[in-house]
Parts: C-alpha cells; sequence; structure tokens
C-alpha cells in the first residue's frame, strides 16, 4: 500500500485534510491499517504545521508528519525507515504535550537525484 497526501492519510486512524475545504480539518475516520494520525505537506502548505499542532493538542492521536518529498515505510505498524526525494524533506513523530504538541525529527534517508 502506498500514496501521498489524502492516499497516504488514508491509510491511518485520522489527519489532517482539507479534503472538505478550507480551513483545515481532522481526519476522524481513516481506515486504521496504521495507528495514530498522519499529517501530508507539512512545509508544503503555509497552515499544516500549526493546524497539525492545533489538532494534535485537542485529542487528535499522536502521529507522524511528512514535509513534500518525505515518506514513511512501515512493515505491518511498525515504521522501519524514512526516506526522502528531496535533500532536506523530512518527516517527524507528533505528540501531544502540556498545552500544545512537540515535533521530534525522525532520521531521513535521502534517495539521491532521479535521473
Amino acid at each position: 500500500m502506498c500514496g501521498i497526501s489524502a492516499g497516504a492519510l488514508c491509510w491511518f486512524e485520522g489527519g489532517v485534510t482539507d479534503s472538505f475545504g478550507h480551513p483545515l480539518t481532522a481526519l476522524h475516520n481513516g481506515l486504521g491499517f496504521v495507528r495514530g494520525s498522519f499529517c501530508p505537506h507539512y512545509d508544503g502548505e503555509r497552515d499544516r504545521r500549526a493546524a497539525y499542532h492545533s489538532l494534535i493538542a485537542a485529542g487528535l492521536p499522536n502521529g507522524y508528519a511528512c514535509d513534500d518529498g518525505a515518506a514513511l515505510h512501515f512493515v505491518g505498524r511498525r515504521l522501519v525507515a524514512v526516506v526522502s526525494s528531496r535533500r532536506n524533506a523530512k518527516a517527524y513523530r507528533v505528540q501531544r504535550e502540556r498545552g500544545g504538541a512537540s515535533e521530534t525529527p525522525l532520521e531521513t534517508r535521502y534517495l539521491g537525484k532521479h535521473r
């Protein structure tokens, strides 16, 4: 299974989406093959990071965020790698904490230029 944007979000329990228009909103009924929530376009859209942090703080499950060009590789429900097609693209673990949310950058392997 794979996907980008909503095609990646759908595998999680939920996440942040613009599929219903703006403002960005929580999706609570993902397929749930991967536990937690997901946010695509973390660095690609101005309001994504702040919206995801707010939604996590308000009760959306802890989860992952990916910059454009980054991807999460799961085996079953276990994250085994983060890769990117852009040199500076990263992924993050985003978790609720007192009064908000925190993010932890995940080790990301740049795959190099495409020919």
